[in-house]
């Protein structure tokens, strides 16, 4: 491994032994830490109003921090630095007067940006108004063998404007950790992500909704049109799969008595990687007894305006370029005359995959042979309708041909009570009036094993266990589905989901 290294790290080697020479532990099994940078600072912000108000001398402010080291001046008997913490930075000082000249030496000397250190001592404000850390004591917590990547900052036109050494998308994405460490921005995504995922929590507990979970490893994937990953359980001499929807199991429990029901989780699908798609996404679903597909509609529009008021603090934000904007009521446009207006194909006239692929043909567009009329259909949203969705728009009453769990609207057999929202040209959520007649709902999927091949991606498995709970009686529900990843996208204005998973799927470097 020596052989491998750079002379940088070679040297911080020598450091790092060098210490442990001396009797310092570069490593040690404890640490301390009474404040954070941010507490710190606020403290003795506190201690100086109140000395204002009093008349009195500022109290002293005694704190142990404890940070990356991110900024090193030795400057003589004296050594400015800064370290890092979750909470933001602080400025150290250390002076040959406080800590000996030999202690200082050591810093000077075998401390290097990136070891985490710890630094106890007195908060007071330098001659530039800085808040700082009069460092008594210190002790070095982590020593950082490979130096991070450096970012140089520049003024421009009376701005800082930081140029990143780990500027690389692919090289960010693959080394995560070092991207977190040095890019205080992608940090901030992170926490955007987690706000997300806790106020999706409070509106649904808020809303009388109960928090459940449900396999991950299934005996038979369904209630989404994807391809699955496959595993096998060695005990139980059994194929499984890894799910690609929580549908059909959290339907199970409408059929057990709970009537609102949610789950925030991952899901598994064994398909493209696109700026928009990973195999392993975070999805939540809600199922919702006696409600139907309007009412989930408005729902859902009363959820991502709480999530961005309470996260983002407001209802418009960019994306791709675009100005969004939030505010209710969101469009509606139905399939059938959307595709009429962007894509110029009724398809009421097109009854047959061959009609519509002739159609389709006759206006330039390409079609798969044999392909069935549902993935044409879905061909043509892809291609002429979502793109246009920029503002927040449902999408609603598609054919039942590529909705085989949800409920055909009364009259209407071969259209059913289904929509789909929009923003940003990205489809962000899936809805239904639930079908629970278990008759209709086995004939479905008969039609799809005729309709589909074996092996194609759309194709969901004939579920029995599911067709029996449904006849105990399941009760009339809507039901939604929305890919949290892509409601970060939207939130925290990147237009590419590897910048909102810490740890992106990539293909290996030898590819």
């Amino acid at each position: 491994m020596t052989s491998e290294l750079s002379n940088l790290e070679l040297n911080r080697l020598e450091k790092l032994e060098r210490l442990r020479s001396q009797g310092i532990e570069p490593f040690p099994t404890r640490s301390e830490r009474t404040h954070t940078s941010l507490q710190a600072i606020q403290a003795f912000e506190a201690a100086e109003a109140s000395a204002a108000q009093s008349g009195a001398p500022v109290a002293t402010t005694k704190v142990t921090l404890a940070g990356r080291l991110r900024s090193m001046r030795p400057m003589g008997k004296i050594t400015f630095a800064h370290i890092e913490d979750g909470a933001g930075r602080v400025q150290l000082f250390l002076r040959a007067n406080d800590v000996g000249q030999e202690a200082l030496d050591l810093f000077n000397r075998d401390f290097d940006l990136g070891d985490f250190v710890q630094a106890s001592g007195e908060m007071f404000r330098t001659r530039t108004g800085e808040v700082t850390l009069k460092v008594l004591s210190f002790r070095m917590l982590a020593k950082a063998i490979t130096p991070l990547p450096a970012a140089k900052d520049e003024m421009v036109d009376g701005e800082v404007v930081r140029h990143a050494v780990l500027a690389d998308p692919e090289t960010r994405y693959r080394q995560r950790y070092a991207d977190l460490a040095v890019n205080p921005e992608v940090r901030q995504i992170f926490r955007t992500r987690a706000g997300i995922v806790s106020a999706l929590r409070r509106f649904l507990d808020g809303h009388g909704f109960l928090e459940v979970e449900t396999p991950i490893l299934q005996p038979i994937y369904g209630g989404a049109a994807a391809r699955p990953f496959t595993t096998h359980h060695n005990q139980l001499k059994q194929d499984l799969f890894l799910r690609i929807s929580f549908e059909l199991y959290l339907k199970r429990l409408l059929v057990g008595g709970f009537e609102r029901v949610y789950e925030i989780g991952r899901d598994f699908r064994n398909e493209g990687v696109s700026f928009k798609h990973n195999p392993e996404f975070t999805q939540m679903e809600f199922y919702w007894a006696y409600a139907d597909y309007l009412q989930v509609m408005e729902f859902t529009e009363q959820m991502v305006i709480y999530v961005a008021d309470q996260v983002i603090g407001r209802r418009t934000f960019q994306f791709h370029g675009h100005e969004i904007s939030l505010e209710p009521p969101w469009k509606r446009m139905e399939l059938r005359e959307g595709l009429i207006e962007l894509a110029g194909i009724d398809i009421h006239e097109h009854p047959t995959a061959e009609s519509l692929s002739k159609a389709m043909r006759a206006r330039g567009i390409e079609t798969k042979p044999g392909a069935p009329r549902g993935k044409l259909i879905d061909a043509l949203l892809s291609d002429f309708i979502e793109p246009e969705l920029i503002q927040p728009t449902f999408l609603y009453d598609y054919p039942r041909d590529i909705s085989p769990l949800a409920k055909s609207i009364p009259g209407q057999a071969h259209t059913v009570e289904r929509f789909e929202g929009f923003v940003g040209g990205m489809e962000l959520c899936n809805a239904f009036t639930e079908l629970n007649d278990p008759l209709d709902q086995e004939q479905r999927f008969l039609e799809m094993g005729r309709d589909y091949d074996s092996d194609d991606e759309e194709l969901q498995p004939m579920d029995e266990d599911y067709l029996r709970a449904l006849r105990y009686g399941m009760p009339p529900a809507g039901g939604f589905g929305m890919g949290v990843d892509r409601l970060v996208m939207l939130m925290a204005s990147t237009d590419n989901i590897r910048e909102v998973i810490l740890f992106p799927h990539l293909r290996s470097r030898e590819e």
